[in-house]
């Protein structure tokens, strides 16, 4: 198994990307702390995957939430390897000087300050261990923005530049940071890039995506499952497109 004896963290895993990340996890061997602000959602995939899985409500923007959150997986499971920063949220598709201050705000907080909050509690441990991963999911938004989603697009470019920038400065003590760029999913936040799901509306989106469909969570797990085991130990800043070819 991939990470057998591995302890992982793995925001915003009640759902979607998050849950897909987890349970592949699960399934090669890591004992996973599925965090997120829907406890329902988290308690959910937590007695899903299993003896392996622990849930706890957590506000990824709130710094007493998140080391809270850093000692929940120690108390539970005696260590921490890996950090997954895949909490996100997303505005409703609009011109971008129509998105309201508390939107913006609320982004900000969730996609980027949250990977912040992370580091400044998951780091140091990581120091004193030698050893550690950090991967943060971005999105193609950052590579390649679409038009009305402008403050999303940025965050997303936000934390693929503080991944690289990151990786260089924690590679010396030993800690790899990496990062994922999926192209839009079946997950809760589709409806939200498309701003209505229609059968029309989906269809554009796929017209962009040359494989021809969206990506799914055991998509994102089972690339988050390599970028986090030790067969990618000498893989560090890099932010690979899960994407279909979008990008290309």
């Amino acid at each position: 198994m991939r990470l057998e004896g591995k302890v992982a963290i793995v925001t915003g895993g009640g759902s979607g990307f998050g849950e897909g990340i987890a349970a592949k996890f699960v399934a090669e061997g890591a004992k996973v702390l599925i965090a997120d602000r829907d406890a329902a959602g988290g308690e959910r995939v937590a007695k899903a995957l299993g003896a392996n899985a622990r849930s706890l409500r957590v506000d990824v923007a709130n710094a007493g939430d998140v080391a809270t959150m850093l000692d929940a997986a120690n108390d539970h499971f005696g260590h921490l390897d890996i950090l997954v920063n895949n909490a996100g949220i997303s505005h409703v598709p609009q011109p971008m000087e129509e998105v309201g201050e508390d939107d913006f705000d609320r982004i900000l907080a969730v996609n980027v300050k949250a990977i912040y909050l992370a580091a400044r509690v998951v780091v140091p441990r990581f120091k004193a261990r030698k050893h550690g991963v950090i991967l943060n999911i971005a999105s193609t938004a950052g590579v390649s923005p679409r038009p009305r989603l402008c403050w999303y697009n940025a965050s997303k470019g936000w934390v693929i530049t503080a991944t690289r920038a990151m990786a260089v400065e924690l590679a010396p003590f030993g800690i790899r940071v990496v990062a994922l760029n999926p192209v839009a999913g079946e997950t809760p936040l589709l409806k939200t890039f498309m701003g209505e799901d229609t059968p029309e509306m989906r269809a554009k989106f796929l017209a962009t995506i040359p494989l021809g469909r969206f990506s799914t969570p055991a998509d994102i797990g089972n690339a988050a499952c390599f970028l986090c085991s030790d067969e990618a130990s000498m893989v560090t800043g890099v932010a690979w497109e899960v994407d279909g070819g979008r990008c290309i």
